[in-house]
């Protein structure tokens, strides 16, 4: 699939007879003001509370500095924006644990509370999984981690067809509490007949 080509998802939100149009792209640089926005929204957005927060990596920073240090970063081939209705709302993301024994594994954030437990992000994982399995045949599994305190990315990560494969107990210390890390993965023989 060439670069400049999208992906999408045409899905009825439940409670509103409204179609929301899921679509995943490359982010363009027209959209790096509104990437900005809704990634930094503060010291604490309520995003981070949720996507690895016992991570410390999180730091407010301006525009100008945020096009100098992450541009390069979400230009990357392995990363999409999440687009609902046209809008930037989060994005999607791969990388490789281990090339060499062909270890993928995939991510996703939606910024935008106001887009949260709609089924958006649910659409957009399935539609990064159908293009990873696509864009490296050589693939025999998607994995995604998460960690036991985000249900509703263990929920959704289930809905679609991935399976837990792994958890590891109390390794992940936050909020003076102790969570597992939750390991999850879909075989491309699974995933291919859930279509």
């Amino acid at each position: 699939m060439k670069e400049n080509n999208f992906l999408m998802f045409n899905f009825y939100f439940e409670g509103e007879k409204m179609k929301k149009e899921v679509t995943l792209k490359k982010i363009s640089e027209n959209d790096f003001k509104r990437l900005h926005s809704i990634i930094y929204q503060g010291e604490s957005p309520e995003w981070k509370k949720w996507d690895g927060p016992y991570f410390d990596d999180y730091k407010f920073t301006d525009y100008e500095n945020f096009l100098k240090d992450k541009a390069d970063f979400f230009k990357s081939d392995n990363i999409k924006g999440i687009y609902i209705d046209g809008i930037l709302m989060g994005t999607v993301s791969r990388y490789w644990e281990d090339r060499k024994t062909r270890w993928l594994e995939v991510g996703i954030v939606i910024y935008d509370s106001n887009y949260w437990y709609g089924g958006y992000g649910s659409e957009a994982l399935k539609i990064w999984t159908t293009k990873t399995f696509n864009d490296f045949s050589e693939l025999e599994h998607v994995g995604l981690t998460t960690w036991s305190g985000n249900i509703s990315m263990m929920k959704s990560a289930e809905k679609i067809g991935y399976k837990l494969e792994g958890r590891i107990r109390k390794v992940r210390y936050y909020m003076n509490e102790y969570f597992d890390s939750m390991k999850y993965g879909v075989l491309r023989e699974e995933w291919e007949s859930l279509k």
